[in-house]
């Protein structure tokens, strides 16, 4: 007899951790099973979350269950008593019981083994359903064709149903087509198909909702508490920031930090790794240059490297507010901004080769560059005029 395979409810247990946000090795450090376990599972469902169904209806015994099963018949214990014990019918109990014998002659103290009777509770509950696009080959040839063309799944579905109204068989969801493309077990679709996709992913990036985001920032101040006069811009000293990527091979990265009034410019030098330490010690720094009034709020994303929020605020006096979840545009400044650093900072390049002094040069040549939303000043020449009380504040209603 074979090693038993570890329970299904461990693997749900995978799962959620990725759909939480953790990557496959932590998912995998998180429940307590090896690495290339986690990236089989991981491999074998294409990304996909398997569905939950088998694992969460009270009538099954869950693994728990069966352990205790186990520990009571070793114990000498009847199958009533058992049942008495889980709360559970005789009859579940009895059947239980008889779903795997073990060979005579094997070393265990008791002819019921939880692993193994969990396991075969798995494989007989798996029992897929056979995929629509295996065995419905004119609607297969519709749906490769059109990924052929680049349609996306969601487009492919809908036509469908505009150009065949009155033949069901040739309709098909949008997540079905996923599923076939990603879980080969499902058949039907070769993955090879899923370089026609807009992201040309080969294996499906885990959707998560917004309440599972991983390790989400301890003592988080929503934007939406920041006060109006930050909105409207007519004080100067608020800041939008965000880091700019690099190439992903280099994990590099820039800080950038936009005031919204001037739309002046400062950028963080992170040689390494951009860490909530590295964040913060380059963010504390740069702070320190400006003068006090120039340091009231800062407004960012809930990136993990904002994880040090409260250290910065202590250090440089600034209150800090989060964006909600996959919320760009409440950043307008920051996000427009970003975009004209691009000229200087490319996607898809190495960004630690920029040192401190070639990350001022560059500030200082966008700040030095007029804005049509200040009236074509400089964001330099607004922060001059700020600091000297000569002028207004020169922010107007946009988001840019």
């Amino acid at each position: 007899m074979g090693r038993p395979r570890l329970p299904l409810e461990v693997e749900y247990r995978f799962w959620a951790e990725i759909r939480a946000g953790l990557s496959q090795l932590e998912a995998a450090d998180v429940i307590g099973v090896s690495g290339p376990t986690a990236n089989r599972w991981f491999r074998q469902r294409g990304g996909v979350m398997p569905p939950t169904s088998t694992c969460t209806r009270s009538r099954v015994l869950s693994f728990a269950e069966r352990e205790q099963i186990g520990l009571l018949r070793a114990a000498g214990h009847g199958v009533r008593a058992i049942a008495r014990e889980l709360d559970r019918d005789p009859g579940t109990i009895s059947r239980e019981l008889r779903r795997v014998r073990l060979p005579k002659g094997h070393s265990v103290r008791t002819d019921y083994l939880a692993s193994v009777a969990q396991s075969d509770a798995d494989v007989k509950a798996r029992r897929p359903k056979t995929a629509k696009l295996s065995t419905n080959l004119p609607l297969r040839r519709e749906v490769q064709d059109r990924l052929l063309k680049h349609h996306s799944p969601e487009q492919i579905a809908r036509r469908l149903r505009e150009e065949f109204p009155d033949d069901p068989e040739m309709w098909v969801s949008h997540e079905t087509i996923y599923q076939s493309l990603y879980v080969q077990s499902r058949g039907g679709l070769k993955r090879e198909l899923t370089r026609h996709l807009r992201t040309g992913r080969s294996m499906r990036k885990p959707h998560r909702k917004t309440d599972e985001r991983r390790g989400r920032i301890p003592g988080m101040v929503m934007i939406s508490e920041r006060p109006p006069e930050v909105e409207d811009r007519a004080v100067p000293g608020h800041w939008e920031g965000d880091l700019i990527l690099g190439s992903q091979e280099s994990g590099s990265a820039v800080g950038t930090l936009v005031e919204r009034a001037t739309r002046y410019v400062l950028l963080l030098h992170l040689p390494g790794p951009h860490t909530a330490e590295a964040v913060a010690e380059a963010m504390v720094e740069k702070m320190a240059t400006l003068p006090e009034q120039l340091r009231l709020s800062l407004t960012w994303d809930q990136g993990r490297e904002m994880a040090n929020h409260v250290q910065i605020a202590e250090a440089t006096g600034l209150s800090i507010y989060f964006c909600d979840p996959h919320s760009p545009w409440q950043r307008g400044t920051n996000e427009n901004t970003n975009g004209l650093l691009r000229q200087s900072l490319p996607k898809g390049k190495d960004l630690s080769f920029y040192g401190p002094g070639m990350l001022d040069n560059i500030a200082a040549e966008l700040n030095g560059r007029p804005r049509k939303t200040l009236n074509w000043r400089t964001p330099a020449e607004a922060l001059e005029a700020l600091l000297s009380g000569t002028s207004d504040p020169p922010g107007v209603a946009t988001t840019a």
